[in-house]
């Protein structure tokens, strides 16, 4: 059990020595996932830091990082492979192919030197262990969904016309999802599961400080309670983690003050929709008295 504690706290460790602070059961969940061997699913609102996870996770280990960023309508020739028609039709009009034969030609040009890998397939044949992200995994179609459970259980995917392929070294998988749909059993069965909220007092104010090195800690303090007050209002979309950020160093920028004036003037790095600036502009005499 110590062993395994202290892994965490070097998990803990060697992702803030790459920019990213996890609390001890984050670290738990990364460690598992990778001594398990399963894919972490990541889900919590948008700009919490479930993308920055795998991108830290990715310089602790020193692994190349692959994303596949998810959308309405992906399938399996952006996500996997698509054949390189256009090599196929050169290698088809060559003459040593007429010289050949057509059966002896169509089995030659469905080999892997015509074959484009996309970003889950380059995953999974790289000769070393790369961290594959699966960006945004709820606005992909159910049939996609389904379409990865092959890989993320068994760590292979079927070719048709070369069969089955199977991982050379096995990837460390993130999917993250905002929660834009529900994503269906199957998917969750194959992974490690821990849901990421926006950050509590200190450990936003810590994050603060690791990003704007060399703040005065009451005045980031300051600010981060500013934050923290903004996500109770009823926005249509309260600030991300990397949207506090910008704004502390905005008003960095003005001055180092937080004035109404100096918040006015950096809202649009804090809230990006208008009826949220309104609101909140509305009650900076409020949300700025000591």
């Amino acid at each position: 059990m110590n062993e395994a504690i202290a892994a965490i706290n070097d998990c803990q460790t060697g992702l803030s020595a790459n920019g990213y602070l996890a609390d001890e059961k984050l670290a738990a969940a990364l460690y598992l996932a990778e001594r398990l061997e399963k894919p972490l699913l990541l889900e919590g609102p948008a700009g919490v830091g479930k993308t920055e996870l795998a991108k830290a996770w990715a310089r602790w280990r020193g692994c190349p990082l692959i994303r596949l960023q998810c959308y309405e309508g992906l399938d399996e020739s952006k996500a996997l492979y698509e054949w390189n028609y256009q090599k196929q039709l050169l290698y088809i009009q060559i003459e040593a192919l007429a010289q050949q034969g057509w059966n002896t030609g169509r089995q030659q040009i469905f080999e892997q030197e015509f074959l484009l890998k996309r970003p889950l397939l380059t995953a999974l044949t790289s000769s070393e262990p790369v961290v594959l992200l699966i960006d945004e995994i709820d606005k992909s179609d159910q049939e996609f969904e389904s379409f990865l459970l092959e890989a993320l259980s068994d760590w292979q995917v079927t070719i048709p016309e070369l069969g089955t392929i199977k991982a050379v070294a096995r990837p460390h998988v993130v999917l993250t999802s905002n929660s834009t749909r529900e994503l269906g059993d199957a998917l969750r069965r194959r992974c490690l599961h821990f849901y990421i909220d926006y950050p509590d007092f200190e450990r936003e104010l810590a994050i603060v400080e690791l990003h704007v090195p060399g703040i005065d800690r009451v005045f980031a303090s300051k600010l981060v309670e500013f934050i923290q007050n903004i996500r109770k209002q009823p926005l249509k979309k309260p600030p991300s983690v990397t949207e506090s950020i910008d704004w502390v160093q905005s008003i960095n920028m003005l001055g180092g003050e937080l004035s109404i004036e100096a918040a006015r003037l950096t809202l649009t790095a804090l809230l990006k929709y208008t009826k949220d600036r309104d609101l909140v502009t509305d009650k900076l005499t409020y949300l700025l008295k000591p």
